[in-house]
């Protein structure tokens, strides 16, 4: 296997970080997914969260692949999960899964500033795809949370509609 230059040790620790916190995302985004197989109620929510575990699972594998090809070392540094074991509703987890995704778009900010001090090209070009892939995340979440109290809000001025009796 032909390695590339290998990463500086601040990028290499960087991009360690950002492979286990997308490891870490995709086992909350499993979480929610099996929260929702069963609800009626919530029917969109499984699909979409389970769809996103295996992207998210994908992206740290990239990240790994990529510091193996430079020559550096795996040291995965173990993240808190999260605090929450009930979901409560489809909103409650949007919302997490936004908070989620927010830090991982501060990591990928802060990991291409490593990157650019380093003068490390090739990382940069690397992670381009990933910066654009978070803001469309981002900017998804947003709209579908939006979206979401749009019709909460509406379901919620029917009921009241409702005839009493």
């Amino acid at each position: 296997m032909a390695f590339k230059q290998p990463v500086s040790k601040e990028c290499g620790v960087a991009i360690n970080y950002v492979a286990s916190y997308e490891l870490h995302i995709s086992n909350a985004y499993l979480s929610m997914a099996c929260c929702y197989i069963d609800d009626a109620r919530e029917p969109i929510f499984s699909g979409f969260f389970e769809d996103q575990a295996e992207v998210k699972r994908e992206h740290g594998k990239q990240f790994l692949r990529y510091l193996v090809g430079c020559g550096n070392t795996i040291c995965l540094p173990v993240i808190k999960r999260p605090e929450v074991d009930n979901w409560q509703t489809g909103i409650k987890a949007l919302e997490y899964a936004l908070q989620l995704e927010n830090q991982l778009s501060q990591l990928l900010i802060d990991l291409r500033v490593t990157a650019a001090a380093n003068n490390d090209n090739n990382l940069l070009n690397f992670m381009k795809r990933f910066l654009d892939k978070q803001r469309k995340d981002i900017n998804h979440l947003q709209c579908q949370i939006v979206c979401y109290h749009i019709l909460e809000k509406e379901v919620q001025e029917q009921e009241e509609l409702k005839p009493v009796g």
